[in-house]
């Protein structure tokens, strides 16, 4: 005789079928209940969404693009000024520092006094804070 569970037993494996049904009360809107509610003399709101059921993106039609198109103002990121790149580049020199130095010494990459110097920056004033320190000088505003 087996120990285990016993193996003679017939299972049972009957069909669960699952079933979805359409909303109901006010959520439901199938043309018979519609035109039933019309005939009542009740209110009935019916309105159709934009783009449903179709396959388009909901971005390709954008509300402002004729504002868009007539827009041709350019705009520019404000970068430090001639009189900040210089005054810089003279404190550094000064301290007869290198810019990886600095850099350094202010947990920076060495690319963003690059920039700064360039006067490609666009100013920031944490690290216009931690440049004033690091040299010991007041620089100038950025912008």
């Amino acid at each position: 005789m087996p120990s285990g569970p016993s193996l003679q037993a017939t299972q049972d494996w009957a069909p669960v079928v699952w079933t979805k049904s359409g909303p109901k009360g006010k959520a439901s809107k199938s043309s018979v209940e519609v035109n039933a509610a019309r005939r009542s003399g009740a209110a009935v709101e019916t309105e159709k969404k934009l783009s449903a059921g179709g396959n388009k993106s909901a971005h390709s039609q954008v509300p402002n693009a004729k504002k868009l198109d007539e827009n041709t103002e350019t705009f520019k990121h404000d970068t430090v000024s001639h009189d900040f790149k210089m005054a810089l580049q003279q404190a550094r020199l000064a301290k007869k520092m290198s810019q990886a130095a600095l850099a350094t010494q202010i947990n920076e990459k060495q690319s963003v006094i690059n920039d700064y110097e360039a006067g490609k920056a666009i100013p920031n004033g944490a690290i216009i804070n931690k440049l004033n320190r690091s040299l010991g000088v007041r620089l100038p505003k950025a912008k």
